[in-house]
């Protein structure tokens, strides 16, 4: 893992994990099913983000009372890793992935991003937006997947992953395939491909047919409802989520579920993510 370590209680953690999962698979064989493994659901802070900014530490412990294994940041609320990690420790949160300007990850500021993510336990960097452009034509799609590969290698030996989070505007055509499909053609399967099933299906893609056609991509993966009524959680909407499920568990290589919601109806963010997380426990996860 080079300089990214774990604290003892994350060693202990993986290792019963690791046990636990290496049972759960040979039930599996020996029952004839196909193994599919437990996966952790973390939040994005970005759903519960004016919460956030008013009193951080009351959200952590909100959010880990609800059964949140993990969280994921956007932003970061003014305070050091240093303080980030020690709210995550004293809710037994783990940082379950970081959204981060492609601009820190890029030159001198790499070093730092680098730094900061050892220190909250974290191996994804997400970048979650890119201009229209990075992605516009064949050739774009090309270059940008290059400095992802580029970016990923050097990170690789930290233990760490670059990765890109979907947004609508990711799944229109660039010539008979959508952007996204063309760009994470050309990515290392060391780039981590965020898919958002939610933005995805806004945006008019097919979230199941890019998880199939890139097996082992999905470390991470946001889920978020599409349709039904306003503020639907997870589970409320038109997403397959039987589906989505299968295919993380089984091609997806997929390490974290990530709930994001966008719309709350008639409750407040921190309701309508503990509403999500109680329908995913409904679903069995």
């Amino acid at each position: 893992m080079g300089h990214f370590t774990l604290t003892r209680r994350e060693m202990l953690h993986w290792g019963v994990g690791a046990a636990m999962g290496s049972a759960l698979s040979w039930s599996g064989l020996w029952a004839g099913q196909p193994t599919a493994k437990r996966i952790p659901i973390g939040l994005q802070l970005y759903s519960v983000r004016e919460d956030c900014q008013k009193d951080l530490p009351k959200v952590l412990e909100a959010v880990a009372k609800m059964g949140y294994e993990g969280v994921e940041f956007a932003g970061y609320y003014g305070r050091p890793a240093k303080e980030l990690r020690k709210l995550l420790d004293q809710n037994g949160l783990r940082c379950c992935g970081t959204h981060t300007g492609l601009n820190t990850l890029e030159g001198d500021a790499l070093a730092g991003t680098i730094e900061f993510n050892q220190t909250l336990g974290n191996p994804y960097l997400i970048v979650p937006w890119m201009p229209h452009e990075k992605l516009a034509s064949v050739e774009a799609c090309k270059k940008t997947a290059q400095l992802f590969n580029e970016l990923a290698e050097k990170v690789k030996e930290k233990g760490m992953y670059v990765g890109y989070h979907a947004h609508g505007g990711d799944f229109q055509k660039v010539g008979d395939q959508t952007a996204w499909d063309v760009f994470f053609s050309f990515c290392s399967p060391q780039v981590v491909m965020q898919m958002d099933v939610g933005n995805c299906l806004g945006g008019g893609g097919d979230p199941y047919a890019s998880l199939e056609k890139f097996p082992g991509r999905s470390k991470t993966i946001h889920l978020k409802e599409h349709g039904g009524p306003a503020g639907a959680c997870i589970g409320e909407g038109q997403v397959d989520w039987k589906r989505v499920f299968q295919l993380c568990e089984t091609v997806g290589g997929t390490e974290w579920y990530i709930v994001e919601q966008e719309s709350y109806g008639q409750r407040t963010p921190l309701q309508t993510v503990q509403r999500c997380l109680e329908n995913l426990k409904k679903m069995g996860k």
